[in-house]
């Protein structure tokens, strides 16, 4: 077992930045998220039964030795690399919420989505426990550029180990392999006049580049959140609804992963009638095993994904719409489409890909904020960023890319019981790339003790949480009627 000390307000802080020392470079796939306001990922894990304070702290101290992400800070050197480094790392943020109802747990993940990370004084990651004595929620709000999805689904089963045995030795994974040039599929590779064009555009912003910092973010991270509000429609279905669902989708020779897009592209077009962006989907993907070396269960960013164009049509029923969308999508899981976008965040040059965001929210930074001359200056620059924002189509914030972007977790095959607790759902918020005005809804799904959990996340901005539900019990009634 390892020592532990009180850190500020008597956190335990686990003493193990020396005995597991972990310094890497930040690669340029991950660095896509830096100083991002909305790139959030959130696991939440509805846990029956009492789990203390003392005994979470415990436990998370312990999958701090098994995730080495969970022991980083971001530090910059003097040529404006990123590094994670352990030296120096405080301790992780642990919160404790009395439990006041069943969705209590919604509105305090929205209000604490909106606090800034510290990148260069702590892990990116916040726990919050929304408490009672019999049943709780614990929230795990974690910044993109340490997780994906899946990270979190396996620290939430990671936690649940050890909450329910605290004697428990802990298994420490080796150090996350990288998704990175060298660690892509051999069979991914940009073409000779993509590459020259990238070189082009690396060329450009060298000659043109501006260095953000913490502070730059913090300004970015409250002007977004003045300006936007984020909101989440859950959807609990039982394990009988859950079971019929995968029992209908079988017997339509569709997956569930097909039938959860199809149903909500087909409820936004019934709900909002036939809009441009409907046909425009995004479907995220794992791609850890898709690697040269498989990244395991390691935390970190593996994902991918394929966008095809779909048109719902409204004369068949939803199964003869998500079995032709199965037939489209089938041949795209191929690692060309997969890491397609993957690539070319690799090629381009790391600053650039962190401006993105200065330039997209950057006009929205208010005078009195401190960075104001800086980043408003920089938003209105004609330069090779105000290029990429503009052809990418994310010049205006009423410009909707993706009508329903969809992360399914799938059926993750964990326990149900810990010692005397009781692991009843996950419910996973995906978190996005781009502001979420730029995508009209973003459904998070997963199915854990035989449960499917789904989350409808907007922007109030671009569509009110009551249409919103009313896609939702659209889609679902596709589902289940």
């Amino acid at each position: 077992m390892h020592s532990a000390n009180p850190g500020k307000d008597g956190k335990i802080v686990s003493e193990n930045q020396d005995q597991n020392k972990y310094e890497r470079r930040v690669t340029p796939l991950e660095r896509f998220f830096t100083w991002s306001p909305y790139a959030i990922v959130t696991m939440v894990a509805r846990i029956r039964g009492n789990v203390t304070e003392n005994v979470l702290q415990e436990a998370i101290s312990q999958v701090r030795l098994r995730h080495p992400n969970l022991r980083v800070r971001i530090r910059e050197d003097q040529d404006h690399a990123l590094w994670f480094t352990s030296e120096g790392t405080e301790e992780i943020p642990i919160e404790i919420v009395p439990r006041e109802s069943d969705d209590h747990w919604i509105k305090v993940q929205e209000e604490a989505s909106q606090v800034p990370f510290e990148f260069g004084v702590r892990p990116a990651i916040r726990f919050i426990l929304v408490q009672s004595s019999f049943v709780s929620e614990l929230i795990i709000l974690c910044h993109h550029i340490i997780c994906d999805g899946l990270s979190l689904a396996y620290l939430a089963r990671d936690l649940m180990l050890h909450l329910g045995d605290p004697t428990r030795q802990v298994e420490v994974l080796p150090d996350p392999v990288l998704m990175d040039m060298d660690n892509l599929p051999e069979d991914v590779s940009l073409s000779g006049i993509v590459r020259f064009l990238m070189n082009r555009i690396n060329k450009r912003w060298l000659e043109e580049s501006v260095f953000f910092d913490q502070e730059d973010y913090e300004n970015l991270s409250e002007a977004y959140w003045t300006n936007f509000r984020h909101r989440v429609v859950p959807v609990e279905l039982s394990e009988a609804q859950t079971d019929a669902v995968v029992d209908r989708c079988r017997a339509e020779n569709v997956t569930v992963n097909t039938a959860l897009t199809a149903a909500f592209v087909g409820a936004q077009h019934i709900v909002l009638g036939d809009q441009p962006y409907h046909s425009r989907i995004a479907i995220g993907a794992s791609v850890r095993d898709r690697l040269r070396r498989p990244a395991g269960e390691a935390m970190g960013y593996f994902a991918g994904g394929v966008a095809p164009r779909f048109k719902y049509g409204v004369k068949k029923t939803i199964w003869e719409n998500a079995r032709q969308l199965h037939r489209m999508v089938q041949p795209l899981y191929e690692n060309k489409k997969l890491f397609r976008e993957s690539l070319v965040w690799c090629y381009l040059k790391p600053g650039l890909m962190e401006s993105l965001n200065f330039k997209t929210i950057g006009r929205l930074v208010p005078p009195h904020a401190s960075r104001y001359s800086k980043l408003s200056a920089f938003s209105q620059r004609d330069d090779v960023v105000a290029y990429l924002v503009k052809r990418e189509n994310l010049d205006s914030f009423d410009n909707v890319l993706i009508g329903t972007a969809i992360t399914n977790l799938t059926r993750l095959d964990f326990p149900r019981q810990y010692g005397s607790l009781e692991l009843e759902r996950l419910t996973m918020i995906p978190g996005g790339a781009f502001p979420l005005t730029n995508v009209k809804l973003v459904v998070g799904a997963a199915t854990c003790a035989g449960k499917l959990s789904l989350v409808v996340e907007h922007a109030e901005e671009a569509i009110d949480t009551a249409t919103v539900r009313e896609i939702t019990d659209q889609a679902m009634e596709f589902l289940l009627g």
